[in-house]
């Protein structure tokens, strides 16, 4: 399973609690990893380096070259923000570990991509159902960089600031499949642009299996009739052609589609629930 589960769907739809906190930067601004801390994110990072070769996508090698993550200690967020700054005018902004839908969207809607300044523990360092700095910084920052997956991703941010609560709902399924789970079709294989995949390295190997999952051609329309569960390997992935496919959805009237969605409603759901006296135990 991914491990993750996203800010917007945790505050507004699982009720999750969190039991980390997000550091505090002193008066310079400067966060204080401990040792420990700079020693799991190298191993982090060494493993999902590893575990993405030949699995990511062009877009975001070159997003991971361009931000130059240290491999020996935990990065300060000026660091990638500057860069963002550079290539695509956003910016990270230290959150708490669990945001609301308000938040979220409006920080997007300002280019800036919200973090939560808590990197998991040793005893969760292969699942943790939280959003940590490692997942927010490696899977999600790099794609930033690319010009049509940042116009994306603040366009979704200014709708979903001014929609109404259940259009937010399929919104969030939009964001699951896309940034969260999204691939790329290439020529030689499935390529990874999803944060949540890119951070895990179960997803990894299992979404771009080819045998296991269903994939299905992206249409956003269907993307938001498409329940989705967080704790488990995602039973459908939607893949674009071309990365560029998410500027041109930017520039369509994605409102338009999600009533499209919520009139002709949702799909059968591809999994089982997770228990039956659980209520809401899928988006």
């Amino acid at each position: 399973m991914s491990g993750y589960i996203t800010r917007q769907e945790a505050g507004s739809f699982m009720g999750v609690a969190t039991k980390y906190v997000s550091k505090k930067p002193d008066e310079s601004g400067f966060i204080h990893w401990s040792p420990e801390e700079d020693q799991i994110w190298h191993d982090l990072v060494s493993r999902q380096l590893s575990c993405i070769e030949g699995r990511a996508c062009d877009e975001y090698i070159a997003g991971l070259k361009l931000l130059d993550l240290p491999r020996d200690r935990v990065p300060q967020l000026e660091e990638i923000s500057r860069v963002l700054r550079q290539v695509t005018g956003w910016e990270c902004a230290r959150v708490p570990a669990l945001i609301d839908f308000d938040r979220f969207f409006k920080l997007l809607a300002n280019k800036q991509f919200p973090v939560a300044t808590f990197l998991r523990r040793r005893d969760e360092f292969d699942y943790l159902q939280e959003p940590d700095f490692f997942h927010e910084i490696f899977g999600h920052c790099a794609m930033l960089t690319n010009p049509a997956f940042a116009e994306f991703t603040h366009t979704y941010g200014r709708l979903g600031y001014a929609a109404t609560k259940q259009e937010r709902v399929y919104l969030a399924r939009l964001y699951w499949f896309t940034v969260e789970f999204g691939l790329l079709r290439r020529p030689d294989g499935l390529r990874i642009y999803g944060g949540g995949i890119l951070s895990s390295p179960g997803e990894t190997e299992y979404a771009v299996s080819g045998d296991k999952p269903v994939y299905r051609p992206f249409d956003p329309v269907d993307i938001m009739r498409t329940p989705y569960r967080i704790d488990i390997m995602q039973p459908i992935y939607f893949v674009l052609d071309e990365i560029e496919q998410l500027y041109e959805l930017a520039h369509q009237d994605i409102m338009s589609m999600v009533h499209q969605a919520i009139e002709l409603g949702l799909h059968k759901p591809m999994f089982p629930p997770k228990d039956k006296e659980v209520v809401g135990d899928y988006v």
